[in-house]
Formats: structure tokens, sequence, C-alpha cells
């Protein structure tokens, strides 16, 4: 439930971004999808660092990085759907049910790849961004 939680929260940002609507998919891009659209990895865990462990050794912080691929015809395209992700995500501080949640941080961004793979070109830009939680 918590991954769950976590990742509807980080995709409901991203649906709710204000300006034209983005298309956000969450994993899979099905056929036929045109560019541009916004596709969302996510990887979660339960750190244990040394100022969060808590007395009783029950893991309470949760963590989950979502890998953002903004996806479009051209550089400044992807770079532009990419600024747009970037103005929902950061900062932000998502509601999850039963949890306090930090303010989501940006920890990497690469410049946009081009792939030729489909026949039609496309640009991808990857940004990875943190939410981290405590029970609330």
């Amino acid at each position: 439930m918590t991954a769950k939680a976590h990742a509807d929260a980080i995709l409901n940002l991203l649906r709710t971004a204000p300006g034209t609507p983005l298309t956000v998919l969450d994993g899979s891009v099905p056929n036929g999808t045109v560019a541009p659209y916004v596709l969302v990895y996510f990887a979660d865990e339960d750190p244990e660092l040394p100022d969060s462990r808590p007395l009783d050794g029950q893991s309470q912080r949760y963590v989950v990085r979502a890998y953002v691929h903004s996806v479009a015809g051209n550089g400044a395209m992807a770079r532009a759907v990419g600024d747009r992700v970037r103005s929902a995500l950061l900062d932000a501080v998502p509601t999850v049910a039963g949890r306090v949640c930090w303010p989501i941080r940006r920890e990497e961004g690469r410049p946009p790849e081009r792939d030729e793979s489909t026949g039609t070109v496309v640009m991808d830009r990857v940004d990875v961004y943190r939410l981290e939680s405590v029970p609330a």
C-alpha cells in the first residue's frame, strides 16, 4: 500500500500540473502514443540511516524515487516538458494517507537523448525525484 500511495501522490501532482494537461504514463507506453508525454518509473527503499533509526528497531522512513522521462519530438520540447515536470514536483509536499511527507527533491537530471528505434525521432530527458515520508 505504501508504494502505491506514494506513486499515486506523485502521478497526481503531474496529472494536475497547471497549464495544458500532461499525458502521464505509469511504467509503460501504449502502442500509438504520440509525444509529448511523461513516462514515470518508481523504485522504493526503507533506509536505515543512523539519524532516522527508531529505538524500537522498526523501519519508519520510506523513500520513493520517481524516474521521470520527459519525451518529445525534439530537444527543446523535451526540456519544456521537463520544466513542467520540475514545476509540478520540486518542493511539492504531497498528501499520503497516514504519512508525513517531506518536500519532493530532484536528485539528478540528464540531457535529452535521441531515440530513433521506432522510426520516429523522439528525445527522452530523464530526471530523478525523491519523496520521503514517515508515519503520521
